[in-house]
């Protein structure tokens, strides 16, 4: 086996993870969406919405790592540097809305420190 062959391979196995960690989490939290619907708890779909998004942005994460590890270390020519360019570019753009959607702020803003004992927690300024 060739060591192209070999880096095509990867790619491959790091995709076939990324579509099974979207699917397995998109299945596990429709599950326990359901469980919790059926239990009549309160925010059943607001926290399904964050761990659909959770499996979502880490299916993601891995779909780019393979991108990269095919472009780059097969044959980086002009063209598949472009679309590889313009695939990160998209999905880190669907990165950045769904951790806005999950968490309510950017990824580079930070959390809210805990307030102190007796010190009532300052306002979130978003």
């Amino acid at each position: 086996m060739t060591f192209s062959e070999t880096i095509e391979a990867v790619g491959k196995v790091i995709d076939g993870a990324g579509v099974a960690v979207t699917v397995t989490g998109a299945l596990a939290a429709t599950i326990v969406a359901g469980i919790r619907a059926y239990r009549r708890e309160p925010d059943t779909y607001r926290r399904y919405r964050q761990q659909l998004g959770r499996s979502i942005l880490l299916g993601l994460e891995l779909l780019v790592a393979a991108d990269i590890i095919r472009t780059v270390a097969v044959t980086p020519t002009v063209r598949s540097v472009i679309v590889l360019a313009a695939i990160v570019l998209i999905r880190t753009f669907l990165s950045f809305s769904l951790e806005l959607e999950i968490t309510g702020r950017w990824p580079w803003q930070k959390e809210n420190p805990a307030p102190a004992a007796g010190r009532p927690a300052e306002p979130d300024s978003r």
